[in-house]
Order: structure tokens, then C-alpha cells, then sequence
């Protein structure tokens, strides 16, 4: 009778090769080998929800230091923009706040105008 599924060695040579930097056990015996794999997938897994977290956050900060530049606080900012319609995502005001500070002065002072707070 022939036996079916002998790919164990592929099995565990794919999962050597996973967790080939890995400190003691982990990586030499294949119960444990396998335990940090999943641990890992499972931490890659939540790095990847934390990582747009992080940047979110990050461009608010600048939005706001930005902002602050111009005398008018995040919140008002945002309130602005969305009074004049004004649809550009965080990461491009991030980015226009720091490469181009003048066509980011003109974003803020047409959401100073939808407020009503134009000098």
C-alpha cells in the first residue's frame, strides 16, 4: 500500500526557513518552531492595523503644527475645509504643510473664509 502526503520534510524545511533567526528552541524544534510562527503572523497581522494608526496620527500632528502657523487650531481647520468643500485627504495636507507652506496658507485661509474668520 503506498502512504499519501509525504511532504513532511518540505513542511518542516518551509518552517525552518521561517523561523531560521529566531533565539533557541524556536527555531530548532518544530512544535515550538511553529507556536512563533503563528505568534508572529499574528503580531505582523497587528503591525499592519497599528502602522496606519501611527501615521494617521502623525499627519494630524503636522496638519496642527501647521495650523498653528496660520493662527487656527486643527479642529476649526477641518471644519473650515469641510464648509468650503474641500476634499484633500490628511496625508496630502501633511505633505503640502511641509513642501509647499504658501499653497498650504491658501488652504487654510479658504477654510478661514467658510468660518466666517477671515481677517
Amino acid at each position: 500500500m503506498r502512504v499519501k502526503g509525504g511532504n513532511r520534510h518540505e513542511k518542516r524545511a518551509k518552517l525552518l526557513k521561517f523561523t531560521s533567526g529566531y533565539f533557541g528552541s524556536k527555531h530548532r524544534l518544530y512544535k515550538t518552531m511553529n507556536e512563533a510562527r503563528i505568534k508572529a503572523l499574528a503580531y505582523a497581522k497587528v503591525g499592519r492595523r497599528l502602522r496606519k494608526r501611527d501615521f494617521r496620527k502623525l499627519w494630524i500632528t503636522r496638519i496642527s503644527a501647521a495650523c498653528r502657523l496660520n493662527d487656527i487650531s486643527y479642529s476649526k481647520f477641518v471644519a473650515g475645509l469641510r464648509k468650503a468643500n474641500i476634499q484633500i485627504n490628511r496625508k496630502m495636507l501633511s505633505e503640502l504643510a511641509i513642501a509647499d507652506p504658501k499653497a498650504f496658507t491658501q488652504i487654510v485661509d479658504q477654510a478661514k473664509k467658510a468660518l466666517g474668520e477671515a481677517k
